[in-house]
């Protein structure tokens, strides 16, 4: 695992910023250059950027070297093209045939929005996939083509079942959007069915930082502040049972009903000895099937405005929507930059010597 085996220490490397059209640009360029063809390469490095705007560092930029090396092992093949399969008026089902997750996202979420277009939603299962970073940015697709979506994906097993303690489930994002009208954010909910999401532990491992003690378990079943450590061991669910069972619906949902693998048979995007076999599903629904779509934003703009104006509690000086604190993070990092940890920075400027790209350009301080 080639970000593994960077230098750590206990003390927070120093962190550079980077412009999002040159991370882009830069990040595309690696993608052509490891066989992925021009369009796909826009769509992946528009996804990574995204999340990293997001501030979703762990689903960002930094997944590169780990994505080029299963490149190189020949465990994903950057040139494939998913294929599509209607099924029904209203179902349609994309092969990824082991090439980028985001590209096989993407298809699938363009035809789910094409078919919810006519008929007012449409489903869209995915198979034999990879890796797809952000589930945000899915959301953020219907959002564009002004729907609502449902966006659930499996993953490689890092959380045990309620009361079990071997690594057999993934933490699995769930993730769903709607449309807000003038006066409020769109809503954005994408979150993990662990405490943390797996990927803060390697994004702490690469930039020499502990973790919370309440993040994961240790290989002895201990709790730990090591991120090391914790990769060795297991993550632990939220809300204990019920983070369970939501990371078992992920694999129905996405795994035993796309044909993908499932039931603790993802593999880890972090290791290239074979395919990882992911399965998605994804849902479109057209805001005003029920009533205008006036009327609907209306109605999603009272909501907001109840949440977020709603009796604060002791210390609390502000009250969120769901996805509102990485909306505001993107405009911040549109005008600031994306900060990158020196670690970070050092292992994208490998890949780039690795295909003769030029390294990446880091703002001034």
């Amino acid at each position: 695992m080639t970000d593994l085996k960077m230098a750590q220490s206990d003390q927070k490397q120093q962190m550079h910023h980077i412009n999002h059209t040159d991370l882009e640009d830069f990040v595309r360029q690696i993608l052509i250059a490891n066989g992925t063809s021009s369009q796909n390469a826009t769509i992946v490095s528009k996804c990574l950027v995204s999340a990293d705007l997001r501030g979703v560092d762990t689903h960002g930029s930094n997944r590169i070297p780990s994505y080029m090396e299963r490149i190189r092992q020949k465990c994903l093949d950057p040139s494939a093209t998913p294929s599509l399969r209607q099924i029904t008026p209203v179902v349609a089902q994309v092969d990824g045939h082991n090439g980028w997750g985001f590209v096989a996202a993407h298809k699938a979420m363009s035809r789910a929005i094409e078919m919810a277009q006519e008929f007012g939603m449409g489903m869209v299962s995915v198979k034999h996939s990879n890796h797809f970073g952000m589930s945000a940015w899915l959301v953020k697709q219907a959002l564009d083509a002004g729907m609502m979506s449902l966006v659930f994906t499996n993953s490689s097993p890092a959380l045990p079942a309620w009361g079990g303690k071997e690594k057999l489930m993934g933490v699995s994002p769930i993730a769903c959007g709607a449309p807000s009208g003038n006066d409020s954010r769109s809503f954005i909910l994408d979150m993990a069915p662990s405490v943390a999401a797996r990927g803060k532990i390697y994004k702490a491992l690469r930039r020499g930082e502990k973790i919370p003690v309440d993040w994961a378990l240790d290989g002895e079943g201990k709790s730990t502040d090591d991120p090391a450590k914790a990769l060795q061991g297991v993550m632990l669910p939220m809300g204990g049972p019920k983070g369970s069972a939501l990371s078992i619906m992920m694999d129905v949902f996405s795994g035993v009903f796309s044909g993908a693998a499932f039931a603790g048979h993802v593999t880890n995007p972090y290791d290239p000895s074979k395919p990882a076999d992911v399965g998605h599903f994804l849902v479109a629904i057209k805001p005003d099937l029920f009533m205008t779509m006036d009327e609907f934003k209306g109605r999603m703009d009272y909501l907001y405005k109840r949440v977020t104006e709603s009796e604060k509690a002791d210390g609390v000086e502000q009250i969120y929507f769901p996805g509102e604190i990485e909306q505001i993070m993107e405009e911040r990092r549109l005008e600031e930059g994306i900060p990158l940890a020196e670690a970070e920075v050092a292992g994208l400027n490998k890949e780039a010597d690795l295909v003769q790209v030029e390294h990446l350009k880091i703002q001034p301080a």
